[in-house]
């Protein structure tokens, strides 16, 4: 007998504030990072402008997406952070992912974007201010 796990508690949101570091976004996502729980939520064009706005008061430099709160993605979610990833590349803009779950590391390695972006085991480890020189 199989049986599903199903995230029925848990509602998809995003978060976006300022980090610790300076021109550092943050991105806290909670629940799972499905089409169908993304969608529900938000539209399209609301979900891309999420991504693409940041907060006036910071000139981003670094975005941390943190996925503490995720327990599983789909190719949706995984598009959805390539996108962000090329768009990141095009500003001069760092990925960095932050508390991936065992579910969505395994996803990352099987479709190779895990060397796109570097991956914090925290968001603390994330969003550590740079030392000066």
């Amino acid at each position: 007998m199989t049986v599903a796990q199903i995230w029925k508690s848990t509602r998809f949101t995003i978060e976006c504030s300022p980090g610790k570091a300076a021109g550092t976004i943050i991105f806290r996502l909670t629940g799972p990072f499905t089409a169908r729980d993304m969608y529900t939520c938000l539209s399209p064009d609301a979900l891309r402008n999420t991504f693409e706005s940041t907060p006036d008061t910071v000139q981003a430099a670094v975005h941390i997406f943190d996925l503490t709160q995720v327990p599983y993605m789909d190719s949706a979610g995984l598009g959805m952070m390539v996108s962000h990833y090329v768009r990141c590349q095009r500003q001069g803009i760092r990925l960095i992912t932050a508390g991936v779950s065992p579910r969505v590391l395994q996803l990352f390695q099987l479709t190779n974007v895990g060397n796109l972006f570097p991956m914090a085991s925290t968001l603390e480890e994330a969003d550590r201010p740079v030392p000066s020189k």
